[in-house]
């Protein structure tokens, strides 16, 4: 064995040393926890769900989990990666292009971390060839609520475990260790902008490149019912010149005006981080001044330390909608016509396979493969009106869903005829049978309200 792969190896066996460390000592909190007594996690990096002032998160006993902030390893032949779940994206990054790799899927922002990313279903312009984060996750190791140590894959004992933390919200127990897929890249991506008039034009240009395949990256922003902007972009060794979006100039606008552009690719990744396309500051002003400082983690470091004094009633919306690739017109044309706000970021989001975690008899009524992400960020509620509430049930009609990252309305009837109640009760009584961590329903659409948790059964 040469001297750099004994290196090598020591270092890899030293970090697993730590990280078991870093285990028992979560094992040995929850086991010193009593049932009936809910449980939250404090993590080092700030939350990214939209806060909310009576969340009882806020009140909950916590469980520390601040340590599991670490890159265990970073396999360059098999282009793997196996992280604990504090490590947020700009980290990542930063240590997977030193061996020219990044991951598959990279969220828009910064300090998303890769725990929050499988937990909270995140997805970016490379989700039309990967689907979300979680779908290029190749194992997970979860503590169990009493402790219990257990290794997930898709083809194990544990493999619902494994498929149904996707979208859980830490409702299952603590991802403590995660090994994901990588990919080669190269140092720039050339963007070039394509502009039509009509959704029809534009879900046709969409299917073109999802079927050939021949970009590396796809999003796009509707900034008008006739003014729909197609983002592709491609890696690229060199570029003439660069563009930055993290102070004065705002990505999203850029793509109104621009044919094409060039970024460093981790100036790529993170184009978004001041805000997709509700940026902080707004005026040109603020951002010269105060531009270099709120970025996404200042300002929901804020938002989260002042969530009290956050507005209850009619709260800005901020949600993620996914689409049936067939069922876009129907719901734009309702979309237009009761709610009409714009820009929207627009994500095509291929579906690897019929997720465990919804529920069949819903995914049924959907042949598509391909979903868009329609994400609406920043929009002023009207008075008198619950747009939450209206999309929830615009959504139900042509069989999309929303993520549950914001504020959620369902009843608990309408919520589990979406999310598949009977293989998350089944994993539930594996991980979790006294409830400490609360259940998806009450965690995403009681708790935050500052409602009571509602019984979860059969």
């Amino acid at each position: 064995m040469s001297l750099a792969r004994s290196v090598l190896r020591a270092h890899r066996i030293t970090r697993g040393d730590e990280h078991a460390k870093k285990v028992e000592r979560i094992v040995r909190q929850l086991r010193a926890q009593r049932p009936g007594v809910p449980l939250s996690f404090r993590k080092r990096a700030v939350p990214h769900h939209v806060p909310k002032p009576h969340d009882k998160r806020y009140s909950d006993q916590k469980i520390d989990v601040r340590e599991l902030d670490a890159i265990l390893a970073i396999d360059t032949v098999a282009l793997t990666c196996t992280a604990e779940p504090g490590v947020t994206f700009s980290d990542l990054v930063r240590e997977t292009l030193k061996h020219g790799l990044v991951p598959l899927v990279v969220p828009e922002l910064r300090t998303i971390t890769v725990g929050g990313a499988v937990s909270g279903c995140s997805l970016e312009s490379t989700s039309f060839k990967y689907g979300g984060f979680h779908d290029s996750c190749l194992s997970y190791e979860v503590i169990a609520a009493k402790g219990d140590v257990l290794e997930c894959t898709p083809d194990n004992e544990n493999r619902l475990v494994f498929e149904m933390m996707h979208g859980s919200f830490g409702t299952l127990g603590v991802l403590s260790k995660l090994t994901f897929r990588l990919a080669p890249a190269k140092p720039f991506v050339w963007m070039t902008y394509e502009a039509y008039a009509t959704l029809s034009a534009y879900t046709a240009a969409i299917h073109r490149h999802y079927d050939a395949r021949d970009v590396d990256f796809m999003d796009g922003i509707i900034h008008a019912p006739d003014h729909y902007v197609l983002s592709l972009g491609a890696f690229v060794d060199s570029a003439p010149y660069t563009s930055r979006y993290d102070w004065l100039n705002v990505y999203h606008r850029s793509t109104a005006s621009r044919t094409e552009d060039y970024l460093r690719l981790e100036d790529y990744l993170f184009r978004y981080d001041n805000g997709v396309t509700n940026v902080h500051p707004k005026s040109a002003l603020g951002r010269f001044f105060f531009g270099k400082l709120l970025h996404s983690d200042r300002l929901l470091r804020i938002a989260d330390k002042l969530h009290a004094w956050l507005p209850a009633e009619r709260p800005d919306v901020t949600l993620d909608t996914f689409i049936p690739f067939s069922k876009v017109e129907a719901f734009m044309a309702w979309y237009e016509r009761e709610v009409g706000f714009f820009p929207l970021w627009c994500v095509p989001y291929k579906v690897p396979h019929k997720y465990e975690w919804l529920a069949s008899e819903y995914t049924s009524l959907v042949p598509d493969e391909l979903f868009l992400d329609l994400a609406i960020y920043g929009m002023k509620q009207p008075e008198g009106r619950n747009i939450y509430k209206e999309i929830e049930g615009a959504l139900r009609r042509v069989n999309g869903l929303k993520t549950l990252i914001s504020y959620n309305y369902y009843d608990p009837s309408d919520f589990w005829t979406i999310w598949n109640k009977k293989n998350y009760v089944l994993v539930k009584a594996r991980t979790d049978p006294e409830n400490l961590f609360r259940d998806l329903y009450s965690k995403t659409c009681r708790a935050p309200h500052g409602l009571a948790d509602v019984p979860l059964r059969d």
